[in-house]
Formats: C-alpha cells, structure tokens, sequence
C-alpha cells in the first residue's frame, strides 16, 4: 500500500482514538450540575425539575443532593459543581478562602426555626446553656444565627453542644430525646411541631429579622464560560419563583415526596415564605449586613467586597 495512504489512515485512526477519549473522560459532556440541600427552600430548582422547564429551555440538567451547605461548597470548589441553591453563609465561607465562586441571585429569606423538645422546659434561648443542640453543621447559616442568639441572650456558644446533623435525623434525635433542640430550615422544624414532639422557641425571623437565607451561586468559569446557559437557568429561577408565590399548594404539590410528606402543612409553610429571584440594591445591602455580622461573630476573618460575593450579570 501507498506510503501516502497508509500515513493518512494512520492519522484518521490517531483522531478517532482522540475524540473518543475526550468524550469518554466527560470532556464534551453538556450536563449542567445543580447542587441543592433537603430544604423547601429551593422550591424553585424543585418547580422547574418537576415542569421540566429545563429540557424546555434545551439545558441538560443533573441536579444532585447535599447534607448541608459546606459539603456543597466542597463540591463547588472541586468542580463538581457548576451552580448551587445554598445557603450565603458556606457561600461567603468558601468565597473568603479563594473558591472562585458568586452569588447570582437571591432564592429566600429567612425560613428556619429553633425547636425544642416539647417536654424540655426550654422556654429561651438563655435556657440551652449546657443542652445538646443539633445542627445541619458548622459551616451553615443556621450555626451562625445560632451562635448570634445565644450571644445576645448571653449564652457563650461554647458553653452549648452544638452536634452536627442531617435535617431528616435532627426530628428523629428530638423525638427520641438525642437532642434537646434543634435548628434546621423548613419544613423539618414544621413537621417537628405538627408531629407534637417538638415545640417552636424561636423563628430564625424573630432572631435576626429579614436575614437572608439560600441564594443561588454559581462557579466563576460557568459564569464566565456559559452566559447563555446560566441567563436561562436564572430565568427559569425567576418564573418558578413567581409560580410558587402565586400557587403555593400547586408548589407544594411538586416537591419530593422524601423532603415534604405533609402538603398540606406545606402549603402554609410556603404562604409564610419570601421566595425571591433576582439581585437589587436591597438584597444586596441585606447580604453585606449579613456578613459583616459573620465577621462580628469570628466566623468570618475580614470583611469581603461586594464585587467579590456579587456575578456582574
């Protein structure tokens, strides 16, 4: 056979072998990672699964589930992870230790609860001294406006066992008596209280007030690499949230069965409930309020720009 010949097969079979591996290692793979928490706070990313308003925008969608937010900040920082529903305190967290993140819009506010057990005789913050207080973690926002609570009541936080927790065992520790409280975003402090094991001390809302709660953040490369992309996902964000406003029961309705068994008390939980989209000049100045009480805290080193927490969209 012609030299040419078998030079020009020899340089089609090296390319074949090339583009097999690139998509064989994920490299041409579209999919877009969602990470999200067991929380009804990002009824929105669970609205627009159920609706399939993803695959109707053409966006190939996986979207993946976290214990709490610090591990999905982890995942973020490895790559994992393009976009995430979660909390701004593990956001602020990871953007201070250099993981090339940014908020690109708000998703709630407030949306957790203190419960205790409801035969404790707990009846204040100040009485949790010397008590066993489960948690989602250390590095979640509910652990930060804990310890602001105990510090305003008087209480040093170091003085409280604070124990780490899924949000689903935090209710079965209350109820068997593990736990003497627990704060944990909705509707597991709902259900708690509805189930009658647990009694409501505090909303998150009574402690601080219009805190900020779980936005949406996005990697800096996707933002930067996939602006179509990410302009349809924040739209799809804006017309879910607007759905679950205007239809509490029918949102409540499409949420997972495993994070809401109780529709109905879902649907007043959701009645209670700021869902929002968007970033404006309010929200913002909420966050930096937020997070310069981070750094009252300790939990936080120094203060972090706006431009730094904020995506120029």
């Amino acid at each position: 056979m012609d030299k040419k010949i078998l030079a020009i097969i020899a340089i089609i079979i090296v390319a074949i072998v090339a583009v097999g591996a690139y998509f064989a290692l994920g490299a041409g793979d579209d999919t877009i990672t969602i990470g999200h928490l067991p929380s009804d706070h990002d009824t929105a990313m669970y609205v627009a699964e159920a609706q399939k308003q993803y695959e109707a925008q053409g966006l190939k969608v996986e979207t993946v589930q976290f214990n709490n937010g610090g591990d999905l900040m982890t995942a973020m920082a490895s790559g994992d992870v393009d976009v995430g529903y979660v909390g701004i305190t593990p956001v602020l967290s990871s953007i201070e230790k250099g993981v090339p993140v940014k908020v690109v819009s708000g998703a709630q506010i407030e949306g957790s609860g203190v419960v205790v057990g409801s035969d404790s005789g707990i009846n204040s913050l100040a009485d949790l001294k010397g008590k066993k207080v489960g948690t989602p973690g250390a590095a979640t926002i509910q652990n930060m406006i804990i310890t602001y609570g105990l510090n305003k009541s008087g209480v040093n936080v170091n003085d409280v066992e604070l124990i780490s927790m899924k949000a689903a065992q935090m209710t079965d520790a209350l109820k068997a008596g593990q736990i003497d409280a627990m704060i944990c975003w909705e509707p597991f402090s709902s259900i708690a209280v509805k189930n009658g094991y647990g009694k409501l001390l505090q909303n998150t809302s009574d402690i601080i007030p219009g805190h900020p709660c779980c936005v949406v953040a996005a990697r800096q490369d996707f933002i930067d690499n996939h602006p179509e992309e990410l302009k349809k996902i924040l739209a799809i964000h804006e017309n879910t949230t607007k759905f679950t406003n205007e239809n509490p029961s029918e949102a409540a309705a499409l949420l997972p069965e495993d994070i809401v068994p109780d529709k109905e008390l879902q649907t007043s939980i959701i009645n209670d409930t700021q869902f929002i989209s968007g970033l404006d000049e309010d929200y913002k100045k909420s966050v930096i309020d937020f997070m310069q009480l981070g750094v009252d805290l300790g939990l936080l080193k120094e203060p972090i720009s706006e431009d730094k927490i904020f995506a120029e969209l």
